[in-house]
């Protein structure tokens, strides 16, 4: 699992470019695909994005729907241990 502050450039449906912050992205052996987990950054309710791609398309990759709930089960608790691990390291550097 790699953490990343980089940030990706979508196109929506009418052709305009949104910008959003990726949060993490990660493999994953079971269903043979990775995952990226963003925020939009002018989304006001703060809410995480995910979708699969393919590392070897470099960045003209696009990125694909998350098909089964089996997956979404996977990218939850992924992203729950992130934030956890995230918290911890701030609880612990606030102690210092």
């Amino acid at each position: 699992m790699t953490d990343k502050q980089d940030t990706i450039i979508l196109t929506d449906e009418l052709g305009n470019e949104l910008t959003a912050r990726i949060i993490l992205t990660f493999e994953s052996e079971e269903f043979n695909k990775s995952y990226v987990v963003y925020k939009m950054d002018d989304d006001e309710n703060d809410e995480y994005h995910a979708a699969s791609f393919d590392p070897e398309d470099g960045d003209e990759g696009s990125l694909g729907q998350i098909e089964t709930d089996e997956e979404w089960d996977l990218v939850e608790e992924v992203l729950e241990s992130f934030l956890e691990e995230e918290d911890e390291d701030t609880d612990s550097k606030e102690e210092k």
